[in-house]
């Protein structure tokens, strides 16, 4: 496999991981000492950062304990930006949907900008940053 098409499942393992409630796949996709901050809207102010995977663990936890909806994160126009043989950073578009009451509706779109690292024989995020265009 490519190191592209590893640093895409990597990304697309974390949303699976939130979209399915399975919060322990989505953390596993962070190094140990991973770092993640949010900005909702441009004049937002940024939120954290969240330091380390187990603070990620219990962002993401606490985030899906308090939602009633089924949410998707669709993620696209994954563009790496910068590539060495063990760090990689990119930028990638995301659409979130909502699913309740038989209703599905967009919610918000935005992005994340990443830094993954090669760690043994996988890639994982090191930083992320996720802006929001709007707040759900």
């Amino acid at each position: 496999m490519t190191a592209r098409a590893e640093i895409e499942n990597v990304l697309n393992r974390a949303a699976w991981g939130y979209d399915e409630n399975d919060v322990d796949l989505l953390a596993e996709q962070f190094t140990e000492t991973a770092t993640l901050t949010l900005q909702i809207g441009r004049d937002g102010d940024v939120v954290g950062p969240f330091e380390g995977r187990a603070a990620i663990h219990k962002l993401h936890a606490d985030s899906l304990a308090a939602q009633t909806d089924q949410r998707r994160h669709n993620i696209s126009n994954l563009v790496i930006v910068k590539e060495t043989a063990d760090t990689a950073s990119v930028t990638s578009n995301l659409t979130l949907l909502s699913i309740e009451n038989g209703a599905l509706k967009v919610i918000s779109s935005g992005w994340y900008r990443d830094d993954l690292v090669k760690q043994g024989s996988g890639w994982l995020i090191a930083t992320r940053h996720i802006y929001l265009d709007l707040p759900y």
